[in-house]
């Protein structure tokens, strides 16, 4: 009985210090496209179906809210890094509400905490968050950005920044990097 016990311990203390992966989704808020919120919403799901945990700015608007909502759909976990001090604008798909009250210095915090970032449309927040990430040595996956939005990263780095066509290749990219 008392090795049945031990091994039972043991295979708990495992689960216990096994760090969940954390994926960052990056994009605009209130700027964000109908394409972009409905690709978040997509690699949200996706992300949560994966076992990993999401992490976004936590705001209830744009790709911060559809991804969380997407997680959320597939009783994933999620969250937010608020860059104020107080419940206004989170999104109701936030299992986790960290406040910095830090403003967009925060976006540091959603990049470094982040095993890999995934920028879902662009703005200069996102813009801001993928250059963080990048000179932090984290892999960004941009995903259906422009031409000229690839072209300025890919200038800037050579190495860590990688491309995707659609959620189904963003989570592709991310399997293969975390292997």
């Amino acid at each position: 009985m008392w090795v049945c016990c031990f091994h039972e311990l043991a295979d708990l203390n495992y689960e216990l210090t096994m760090r969940k992966i954390i994926i960052g989704v990056m994009g605009p808020g209130e700027k964000a496209t109908a394409v972009d919120m409905q690709k978040a919403y997509e690699l949200g799901k996706l992300i949560a179906t994966q076992g990993w945990v999401l992490l976004t700015g936590g705001r209830n608007v744009g790709v911060m809210d559809a991804a969380s909502r997407g997680a959320k759909s597939v009783d994933g976990l999620t969250i937010g890094i608020l860059r104020d001090h107080d419940n206004d604008g989170i999104s109701e798909a936030v299992d986790i509400a960290i406040f910095t009250d830090m403003g967009n210095a925060r976006n540091n915090i959603n990049v470094v905490s982040s095993d890999v970032v995934i920028a879902c449309g662009m703005g200069a927040g996102t813009a801001s968050e993928v250059s963080l990430a990048l000179k932090a040595n984290k892999k960004v996956i941009l995903l259906s950005v422009d031409e000229e939005t690839k072209n300025f990263f890919q200038k800037l780095v050579s190495k860590n920044l990688y491309c995707a066509n659609d959620v189904d290749n963003a989570i592709a990219i991310t399997k293969e990097i975390l292997a």
